[in-house]
């Protein structure tokens, strides 16, 4: 579960950095960005978004090629 989460965030973190990069996201919309997702993290809809996303991650794990 941890590795799951931790590649998350490093893929969103280099996708922020692209798009920072690339000019297609400005500094302060990308604070704004990173500060919503900070304290989205500390709500009560945290547990909702993890199992949301614990979900998707078992269905694209469980796809076989």
């Amino acid at each position: 579960m941890v590795a799951i989460s931790l590649s998350v965030v490093l893929l969103l973190a280099i996708i922020l950095v692209v798009l920072i990069r690339g000019g297609n996201l400005k500094g302060g919309p990308a604070v704004v960005a990173v500060l919503f997702g900070f304290f989205l993290a500390s709500t009560g809809m945290a547990d909702d978004i993890q199992r949301f996303l614990d979900s998707i991650t078992q269905t694209i794990a469980s796809i076989k090629f």
